[in-house]
């Protein structure tokens, strides 16, 4: 039997996002990547509790020309320096390449899973979009959908919905 794992989507759930019009945006610039406060102590109490921290983000402005990749891996960077992650698995993908890691597909969950030995069917999804519950469900993993109230998609049927990375790790805490 794998590890327990939680898997983490960055931006909207680790790092504070743009907003524009109802939609949350990766920040594009160093100057505006910042972590939510209370995140990296939530991320420590998960550790000490036995899971595997897992990153897994979409970072289509990449592969859209909107941001350097050195500029997203500074960024990523920055976040292991600040939360005890065991692993960042970005798609620096655009929805027209159509590949496999890009969520909603469950590429980057499984190929972490597979190398760090991870059970899926005993980790957990946190993410602000449904496309993140989507990936767990395609994954095998419980979900938590952080909602911050976008004029997006939303999911169906996400196992929790909390309204902070902070809100989560509590759930997760008292779960059996």
């Amino acid at each position: 039997m794998g590890q327990r794992a939680v898997f983490i989507d960055r931006d909207g759930v680790l790092v504070i996002p743009e907003f524009r019009d109802g939609r949350s945006y990766a920040p594009r610039s160093l100057g505006d990547f910042r972590i939510y406060p209370g995140a990296a102590e939530s991320a420590r109490r998960l550790r000490d509790a036995g899971y595997s921290l897992v990153v897994v983000t979409n970072q289509p402005d990449v592969g859209n020309g909107l941001v350097e990749r050195t500029t997203v891996e500074e960024m990523h960077r920055r976040l292991r320096d600040a939360i005890p992650l065991d692993a960042i698995e970005a798609c620096y993908h655009t929805n027209a390449d159509n590949c496999d890691c890009r969520k909603p597909k469950p590429g980057m969950l499984l190929r972490a899973a597979e190398r760090m030995n991870l059970d899926c069917s005993r980790s957990i999804m946190i993410g602000d979009r449904w496309s993140d519950v989507e990936a767990a469900k395609a994954a095998g993993c419980k979900s938590i959908f952080i909602d911050l109230n976008y004029s997006d998609r939303r999911p169906t049927d996400p196992d929790f919905v909390v309204s902070s990375f902070v809100e989560a790790a509590d759930v997760i805490l008292g779960m059996p």
